[in-house]
């Protein structure tokens, strides 16, 4: 799953199935008015200054929207989940949604995730903050990962010995060079623990090299 403001590493992402009479039904794993409303926030929200992209990425038992932008000063997660005054980052384009109808209510986004989990019976998501951007943790139902464990096992072996990891390192740069190693590690589902490795040895090896300070900076695809 990907959109048009960022990339995302989707290993595996399938929907329940059932049918009523002869009419399919897919219920996906993560309720759709809440993925809608973490879709918006982070577009409002996003740091576009930045240069770098929102990150949507979908693995077997999670996915995780991560949006480059910054609460407003001396806000917490804590307050972000409880009742609070609407200060977008970006309020021209929260304006814009707001009259093409896509928000109903202002500073009411966090509200409306957690309520549709609950209606939906899908497990609470979870909000972390850092220095970089915010992400949103959405959860899979126990029964979504247990079949999508097994389905792994059938479908991901192929895919992982065409995909070698210096390739999705160098290919995840070349598109965004200013991402972080953490940014990449998650935009191609491997740990951060590999991509530095990976990192270290293609600077070694004169394929790859980071230019300008550590915050700001780029890499430079060689």
């Amino acid at each position: 799953m990907s959109t048009s403001a960022g990339c995302a590493a989707s290993p595996i992402q399938r929907a329940a199935i059932s049918y009523q009479g002869l009419q399919r039904i897919e219920t996906y794993p993560v309720p759709e008015p809440a993925l809608r409303e973490a879709v918006l926030n982070a577009l409002i929200h996003k740091d576009y200054t930045s240069g770098v992209p929102i990150q949507i990425s979908v693995y077997s038992n999670q996915l995780l929207i991560w949006n480059p932008g910054q609460l407003p000063p001396d806000w917490t997660v804590r307050k972000l989940k409880s009742k609070h005054s609407s200060q977008p980052y970006n309020p021209a384009i929260a304006n814009l949604f707001f009259r093409a109808g896509e928000i109903e209510a202002w500073g009411r986004g966090i509200e409306h995730i957690y309520a549709a989990c609950r209606e939906a019976g899908a497990p609470e998501p979870e909000i972390e903050y850092e220095q970089t951007g915010l992400w949103m943790k959405f959860f899979f139902a126990p029964e979504l990962v247990e079949q999508n464990a097994k389905a792994e096992g059938v479908s991901e072996t192929p895919v992982e010995t065409r995909a070698k990891t210096p390739d999705l390192v160098l290919a995840a740069l070349a598109a965004t060079p200013e991402q972080t190693l953490a940014q990449v590690a998650l935009s191609i589902g491997k740990s951060l623990s590999a991509v530095e490795r990976v990192a270290a040895k293609l600077v070694k090896e004169h394929k790859l090299r980071f230019i300008g300070p550590k915050k700001g900076g780029r890499w430079e695809v060689r």
